[in-house]
């Protein structure tokens, strides 16, 4: 009787309506209310049983389920007499395109920030955090199980502005626009979010978040750019000669993380032939765009090999590839004097 009375009860409170009426079962269900409920005898047999009784009703109910990756959870596969009797099991994906990537990153990032300074992301840059993700996904050291969510572009945009943000009120600026120095200043948001595989591991997570910052820079760089391993086939000159000359004759480039934009400017203007490069190949809105340009080309030509860089507490130090070689090479017999 109290079944029946539960049963009772739920018909008088609601009218008979399919989708209101299987709502309140899975709300008794939970509750202990009614116990033995089961979703594969709705879905296929159309019977609620309760306790004991069946209760077999018409209903015309569309049922969707939705589940997160199976490394959220800990329980795998959707179990066997459920999976078959679902119509359709719709396996979702990230997004393929970067262009759908930036779309999204672009709803979802907090960018607009209202305040009194402004921050300028060059396109360059959200392609760029695209990129990374898209790097993530087929790196050899991440878990592809657990896998890398939108949610990582979506806060290293966040922390790309962030960094920006602090050096322009360091410096006293009301303007600005995101350089280099930002993009690495995202690694947390990479570190964060991502999960390694034993090889991984062994590498450390921020190795491993640099390197795959690296390996987007590559192939980001090549979309605007003559690429460089081809550029050294060449029989004629290199679109890149009258840089790697200047750094062959020993001068190194310095550019710190807090530089005010005049300093930074002034230290990209020191490379011959920089700027020439980038008013040829680009069509930078702005001179301060025109400048993140710069020293986007000397950080792709060391990640391609070509420029030696050392990195000290807060600053980048870019100089001859075989320069860095040897100085690298002193150190250690420095090294040994100790011994």
């Amino acid at each position: 009787m109290q079944n029946q009375a539960v049963i009772l009860n739920v018909m008088k409170d609601f009218p008979f309506n399919g989708s209101r009426w299987i709502l309140e079962i899975l709300r008794q269900a939970q509750n202990d209310e009614i116990n033995g409920f089961a979703k594969p005898s709705i879905m296929q047999e159309r019977d609620i049983q309760i306790r004991g009784f069946k209760v077999r009703i018409p209903m015309d109910v569309l049922m969707v389920f939705s589940a997160n990756p199976e490394d959220y959870t800990n329980r795998g596969n959707i179990i066997t007499p459920l999976k078959d009797r679902i119509d359709a099991q719709i396996l979702t994906h990230y997004p393929r395109e970067i262009d759908v990537g930036m779309e999204i990153t672009e709803q979802e990032a907090w960018t607009s920030r209202e305040d009194d300074l402004e921050v300028s992301i060059p396109a360059l840059f959200k392609r760029l955090l695209e990129e990374i993700s898209f790097k993530a996904r087929s790196s050899e050291y991440i878990d592809q199980k657990s896998g890398v969510s939108t949610r990582l572009t979506i806060t290293a945009m966040e922390q790309l502005i962030s960094s920006a943000e602090r050096r322009a009120l360091i410096n006293g600026e009301t303007k600005t626009v995101a350089r280099i120095t930002d993009v690495y200043h995202i690694v947390p948001a990479l570190t964060g979010k991502l999960e390694l595989v034993y090889e991984g591991e062994q590498e450390g997570i921020i190795n491993v978040s640099k390197h795959i910052i690296g390996t987007a820079i590559k192939k980001i760089f090549t979309r605007y750019f003559p690429d460089p391993e081809q550029q050294k086939k060449k029989n004629t000159d290199s679109a890149y000669k009258p840089i790697l000359n200047w750094f062959a004759e020993g001068n190194t480039l310095e550019i710190t993380d807090q530089q005010s934009q005049q300093q930074y400017e002034e230290s990209l203007k020191q490379v011959p032939g920089l700027q020439d490069l980038v008013r040829e190949y680009t069509d930078t809105p702005d001179v301060e765009t025109e400048f993140t340009f710069m020293d986007f080309v000397i950080e792709a030509l060391h990640q391609h090999s070509i420029l030696g860089k050392e990195e000290i507490h807060n600053k980048r130090s870019y100089s001859d590839m075989l320069s860095s070689m040897l100085s690298s090479m002193d150190d250690l017999d420095n090294l040994d004097d100790f011994e």
